[in-house]
């Protein structure tokens, strides 16, 4: 898949590199990488290129490029997750988290090469799992990289070996929490385009399942979600049309999903139920998708914007009106609103009865700000604008549309609820589980 993995600074000088297939001039595709692509004007517009033959597939990641070179037609994407993942796993190594740089490539160019050889197994994907990657490794990372880790007893590589080549390399044997605890986090990004009149035009949500495990053991985690396909079964099966019009409210279409690698499918495709051994620590469970005809609530909608030129084109007048979707028990924080304005503005006067407003020359706008916006509410922006006088060959004003961003917690536009989460370990421990949602804007925009 990839013959060839370099990691190069801004200048195209080779950090590091290894070949997976013969008959590849290293130093030569460093050279042509910085002579037709990285001095032209595509370096920022297209990631992939064709040169001779070979396919440059490249990431910048602060002054750092990672190149991958392939001579078959390859999964693209496939090549990109790999590569997003092994930078953050240099990252996690290299400066807990922080961004790389070449120094710290160059001061641990041991640990770095040995990490590319345990995710790479001649040019396709191995190991990107770093619980299991610092049982192996043999280099400390952030110390001397002289220094070898202890020698270990036949034993204790045994359960590497095992550990390694079995079915759940995300985990480790003998994990031990003084305190076992599950937070699970349903984040969904709100995109929504409105048109002047107040229609929505496009809305759609971006979901994703964030599980934070701090479990002993080896732990076995179900979660059942409220999908339509697991739902409807229930339904059929009520006696009481009451309950039966309860549950079609809550039921969700799921458009697209796709889980992390510890998941059983089969047990999903079954029985709908998400099942699996959980990885120690925080990773992303699930990522979805639910448009718009499957009915997401908008958090906020703006009702038709008033933008009115007076005296001659010499004034403008606004009314802005936001209107919270949500129940009244719950609020949205840090509701900002972007309204533009001509570039020849000269002064606004501003009247907001919630929250706080200004003009900012900077940008051309006004900037509204609530902290705390209430359910099923209404809150109001009246502005007059004063317009310097222009030529008649001035460009006329284009009228960008109004920019929303916000936070609504204990919310889900989509309606996604999780049923129930079991955790099922030999021991029986007591768990504490702690489920959140959070709303919150991806693009949330309305024309003028």
């Amino acid at each position: 898949m990839i013959s060839a993995l370099l990691l190069l600074n801004v200048r195209g000088h080779i950090i590091l590199s290894r070949a997976f297939r013969d008959n590849l001039d290293i130093r030569g595709i460093a050279t042509t990488f910085k002579t037709q692509i990285l001095t032209s004007k595509l370096v920022d517009k297209c990631p992939v290129k064709t040169v001779a033959g070979l396919s440059f597939i490249f990431i910048r990641h602060e002054d750092l490029y990672l190149l991958a070179i392939s001579r078959q037609n390859s999964n693209v994407t496939l090549v990109y997750e790999f590569m997003y993942k092994f930078l953050s796993l240099l990252a996690a190594y290299l400066t807990g988290g922080e961004e790389l740089s070449e120094e710290a490539i160059r001061e641990h160019l041991p640990l770095v090469y040995e990490l590319l050889d345990e995710a790479l197994d001649f040019g396709y994907p191995q190991n990107l799992e770093i619980e299991a990657l610092k049982t192996i490794l043999t280099h400390v990372p952030g110390g001397d990289e002289n220094k070898l880790i202890q020698k270990m007893e036949s034993q204790e590589i045994t359960e590497i070996l095992k550990h390694m080549t079995g079915d759940l390399p995300w985990r480790r044997r003998g994990i031990i929490h003084s305190k076992n605890q599950v937070f699970l986090d349903v984040i969904e990004n709100v995109n929504m385009l409105m048109n002047e009149k107040g229609s929505v035009l496009s809305c759609d949500v971006n979901g994703q399942i964030v599980m934070n495990c701090m479990l002993s053991g080896m732990p076995e985690c179900r979660i059942g979600l409220n999908d339509k396909p697991m739902m409807l079964p229930r339904q059929t099966n009520s006696n009481s049309s009451n309950n039966t019009c309860s549950a079609q409210k809550k039921a969700i279409q799921i458009n697209d999903f796709s889980f992390h690698h510890c998941v059983q499918l089969s047990e999903f495709q079954a029985h709908r139920t998400i099942s699996f051994i959980p990885p120690d620590g925080e990773f992303e469970l699930m990522r979805y998708r639910v448009s718009q005809s499957d009915g997401v609530i908008p958090p906020f909608r703006l009702l038709p914007p008033v933008v009115n030129e007076t005296n001659k084109s010499s004034k403008l007048e606004i009314q802005i009106t936001l209107k919270s979707m949500f129940p009244s028990r719950m609020f949205g924080k840090n509701v900002k609103v972007k309204i533009p304005c001509p570039s020849n503005t000269a002064k606004c006067q501003i009247s907001v009865p919630h929250g706080h407003a200004s003009y900012k020359a900077e940008h051309s706008c006004i900037a509204w700000t609530i902290k705390r916006f209430p359910g099923y509410k209404e809150m109001t922006l009246n502005a007059e604008v004063d317009l310097i006088a222009q030529t008649s060959e001035s460009k006329k004003w284009s009228r960008p549309p109004i920019q929303l961003q916000f936070q609504v917690p204990m919310f889900t536009s989509s309606g996604m609820h999780i049923r129930f989460l079991k955790v099922m370990e030999k021991s029986n421990y007591e768990t504490t589980k702690w489920v959140k949602y959070l709303t919150q804007t991806g693009d949330y925009e309305c024309r003028i």
